[in-house]
């Protein structure tokens, strides 16, 4: 009797913890409070039901990937606050050309390099305007051009016309009792059936093609950066949220991991199907909007007018940012160093820096210690060289030392704070389902997909996660079903991130709707976009990028990681009494 209530009170137990997530993923899902909020429900939640203190709840609210998270936007505040990310891709762009097919590399490029540390939705709002500017130049000079060739032909036909007459005239008074336009043996009387009508009919027909090619041009342009911005946010840990929830969600599952997932590691496995999503999704978005003449797109020869005068839009873009300061030199050196701290931490091949300095284990520094160590220098380096003039304030007293490169203004302005609370009730969700044994309970209910081929799994649930993503935010979807993906890998002895890490990158494969991320709204206002027009090209977008995941997993990755095996750590969890 007693074992058989207390199996009861466990069971209450895992349904309590079902509840709140049920009630967090509707709220989520829904909106009806803001996203941060509902994020905090399980610090009222899971006290009251009797699932965690409220202690052990808080803390799982700061924890290391917070750290992270935050050191990594204040490293990408500090870039846009002094206009280094525009500075890049005005130098990228004018590097690559403005050719159509050229262009649009160029502007998916650097949209993914830039998105790989700063925001997407950052990116896709600094690149589109610059796209937009490009494009409307190169259909004003075009339209001009247009008008000059009918203007060169309205010249010739009146003075065709007056050949005409004058020929007309001649033969008339020669013969009057034969009229030229009875007289079909005269040749020159088909000259008389010339239609002016004909003429402002081939006018208009022009002014719809070029107005036709370039609202074609516009949308590609615009769905290329939004795009790219997505895609490139899945090379780097630090990219977008989804990526360092997967990272928390495995030290808070499996706290004896062996750092297998760090900022060298996850480049390393997602970089290259990156840049094979880049690639292949500019193929796709080459076809739809620039067809198949890759000659044609890419032009040859010498640079039309059209191409100078938008080569010569961005030149005054880019002279507008005047001589480079040195702020950004300094915020370019230390955002460089950081990068190099990150990857040389624990490279995994060899011992990394942290291991050789402190002679312990390389938890002892993680890649949030590095973030916050870098980014605090932003608040002590000045952001003018010593021993120069530094202004003068409102008042007209002079000012006696410059600013630092970042100041708590700046960051309280930009720092989305909503986002560390997203990250918190993620991790204290997790903290929940394994305190609650709710994980272990949906793990057993899913191991018939043992008897499932592992690559057949992953393909599944990426198809499950990118599709959820459609509908809701990326950070609330990895949030709620990391944890239960976990489980079932544990019980049905299948590594882990043969599951968490193509779903987690198949999170940030919204393509398909404007309201599924801030890029895809952005660039529909942008570009004049229909929602059928966002759901063609990301539908297949969504398909290619889903498979280069699966590919990634299943050759590198399974390399990089060991997925054939099942790790030891994989077998211990993390539960709070």
């Amino acid at each position: 009797i007693d074992c058989d209530v207390i199996f009861m009170c466990l069971c209450l137990q895992e349904a309590r913890c079902g509840y709140a997530i049920i009630l967090m993923a509707l709220y989520w899902c829904t909106e009806c409070m803001p996203l941060a909020v509902t994020a905090l429900l399980p610090v009222i939640l899971f006290p009251m039901m009797g699932i965690m203190k409220g202690g052990d709840v808080s803390i799982e609210y700061l924890k290391d990937s917070n750290m992270l998270f935050i050191g990594g936007l204040l490293v990408a505040i500090a870039v846009e606050h002094w206009n280094l990310h525009k500075r890049i891709a005005l130098r990228v762009l004018l590097l690559v050309g403005v050719r159509p097919s050229l262009l649009m590399i160029g502007f998916m490029s650097v949209s993914a390099f830039l998105s790989m540390w700063i925001s997407n939705t950052a990116t896709t709002a600094m690149m589109l305007p610059i796209a937009h500017a490009v494009l409307q130049q190169l259909k004003d000079t075009e339209t001009q051009a247009n008008e000059r060739d009918l203007q060169i032909q309205d010249a010739d036909n009146h003075a065709f016309e007056l050949e005409v007459q004058t020929k007309l005239e001649t033969i008339h008074e020669r013969d009057t009792q034969d009229p030229v336009c009875k007289n079909p043996s005269n040749n020159i009387s088909v000259l008389l059936c010339f239609d002016p009508d004909v003429h402002d009919t081939q006018r208009e027909f022009r002014e719809k093609s070029i107005e036709a090619k370039y609202d074609l041009l516009t949308k590609g342009m615009s769905l290329s950066v939004c795009y790219s911005a997505s895609i490139g946010g899945t090379a780097t840990l630090t990219g977008t949220t989804p990526n360092l929830i997967l990272k928390g969600q495995m030290d808070e599952i499996f706290p004896n991991n062996t750092d297998v997932i760090n900022f060298a590691s996850w480049f390393g496995f997602c970089f290259p199907s990156m840049v094979l999503m880049l690639v292949l999704a500019w193929f796709w978005l080459h076809f739809m909007f620039l067809g198949f003449n890759l000659k044609k797109s890419f032009g040859c020869g010498e640079k039309s007018e059209s191409d100078r005068a938008a080569y010569t839009v961005m030149k005054v873009e880019y002279k507008k940012l005047g001589r480079i300061k040195f702020a950004e030199v300094a915020v370019l050196v230390l955002f460089i160093l950081l990068v190099l701290l990150w990857f040389t931490r624990e490279p995994g091949f060899m011992p990394g820096w942290a291991t050789v300095l402190f002679n312990k284990d390389a938890a002892f520094v993680t890649d949030g210690t590095v973030a916050i160590l870098m980014s605090s220098l932003f608040f002590v380096i000045p952001s003018q060289l010593p021993f120069s003039n530094y202004g003068y304030t409102n008042e007209g007293k002079r000012i006696k030392a410059p600013p630092a490169l970042l100041t708590w203004n700046v960051v309280h302005e930009r720092m989305p704070w909503n986002i560390v609370l997203l990250l918190g009730g993620g991790f204290a969700l997790a903290a929940g389902s394994e305190a609650s044994n709710l994980s272990k309970w949906l793990g057993e209910n899913l191991s018939p997909l043992q008897n499932i081929p592992p690559f057949a799994i992953s393909l599944v649930l990426s198809l499950l996660i990118a599709t959820f993503t459609e509908c809701s935010s990326n950070t609330a979807t990895t949030t709620l079903f990391l944890p239960i993906l976990a489980s079932m890998a544990q019980n049905i002895k299948l590594h882990p991130l043969y599951v968490m890490l193509p779903c987690t990158i198949a999170a940030s494969l919204a393509f398909m709707l404007p309201v599924a991320t801030p890029p895809n709204a952005i660039a529909f206002s942008f570009g004049n976009l229909k929602v059928l027009d966002m759901v063609k090209a990301g539908f297949m977008l969504n398909i290619i990028g889903i498979l280069c995941i699966n590919l990634a997993i299943n050759t590198w990755g399974r390399a990089m990681f060991n997925l054939d095996t099942f790790p030891d750590w994989a077998n211990t969890t993390n539960s709070k009494p």
